[in-house]
């Protein structure tokens, strides 16, 4: 009985939006709380249309490509010095085909592979104790302030002779800031984060392609309906992430808006569902994209 009356509440202490390393992804809950030693396991499909997803800042235009993700990811919980902390990793695999411009010549891409796997490590610095099971069930959230650094590594499907790749050939580091305030059945989330780029020295034609850093703020207003559901309006802006090829700067500079909504259920004490979508309503390099989504998370261990 124990554990059935604590799904809801691992319901919406933690199930990860699983999806590729994106440029422009939105995250709801990323620093809310859940029991220390529990494991997680996510399998979900994303599928996007419209722009280059991995890689908005590529020299193409007119995209119109298509992605089919599967992915599969693992996170566990942690006790960092008292504060609750996650690590998690993502691994993806994608199918692409569509068509674009390159330089006024019209391309066409199929391909599949894996994409750049993702890892993260985050910890809550206020508001969000390392907590047992039995002391989990007594937690309520106040306000959290929290912190997080995102790796992804360059092992995915890249082909130099080809501008629209699914892996990008290079590493990115993304620190991120977040504060979330519950009040009420209400929760509000704010985020700031910077995506780094190593340089790329083998880009289309061995050229050498460099990036500067990729700017994002994220904000979600969500809503915890009994049982453990809940649902979460999201928006997200992006700017920044010039390149500069060979020596040569270029006119890509983003400035991107993008909206989107979350639905998550336990369906019981180990099982939960999210599905999510978003869109792009603004982008100043015509790089936007439709995204749309499912997760399936089981979860065990801590007391489960």
């Amino acid at each position: 009985m124990r554990r059935l009356a604590l799904a809801p509440a691992l319901a919406c202490a933690l199930l990860l939006r699983v999806a590729p390393a994106l440029a422009q992804d939105i995250e709801p809950r990323a620093y809310s709380n859940a029991p220390v030693g529990v494991n997680f396991l996510i399998a979900g499909y994303a599928a996007t249309r419209g722009g280059l997803a991995f890689d908005p800042s590529l020299p193409i235009t007119d995209p119109d490509l298509r992605t089919s993700n599967a992915l599969l990811a693992y996170a566990r919980t942690l006790d960092l010095g008292g504060m609750s902390g996650k690590f998690d990793f993502v691994v993806p695999f994608t199918w692409l085909d569509g068509t674009a411009v390159v330089a006024g010549t019209p391309i066409e891409r199929i391909v599949n592979g894996y994409a750049d796997p993702a890892f993260r490590l985050s910890v809550n610095f206020y508001g969000a104790p390392a907590l047992t099971m039995r002391e989990f069930a007594k937690y309520r959230q106040d306000v959290i302030v929290g912190a997080s650094v995102r790796v992804t590594a360059p092992l995915g499907q890249y082909d130099n002779s080809r501008v629209v790749n699914i892996g990008t050939n290079r590493w990115s580091i993304k620190p991120e800031v977040g504060i979330s305030k519950t009040e009420g059945r209400w929760t509000l989330e704010g985020k700031a984060a910077a995506t780094f780029f190593t340089r790329n020295d083998d880009f289309y034609g061995g050229s050498a392609r460099s990036q500067d850093p990729l700017y994002s703020l994220q904000g979600h207003a969500i809503y915890n309906l009994p049982s453990g559901i809940w649902v979460s309006v999201d928006v997200t802006w992006f700017g920044g992430g010039r390149t500069t090829i060979d020596g040569a700067r270029g006119t890509d500079l983003q400035q991107n808006w993008r909206v989107g909504g979350t639905l998550a259920f336990p369906v019981d004490a180990r099982n939960s569902l999210k599905v999510y979508a978003s869109s792009g309503v603004s982008a100043r390099t015509g790089n936007s994209f439709d995204l749309i989504g499912v997760a399936w998370q089981y979860r065990w261990g801590g007391g489960i």
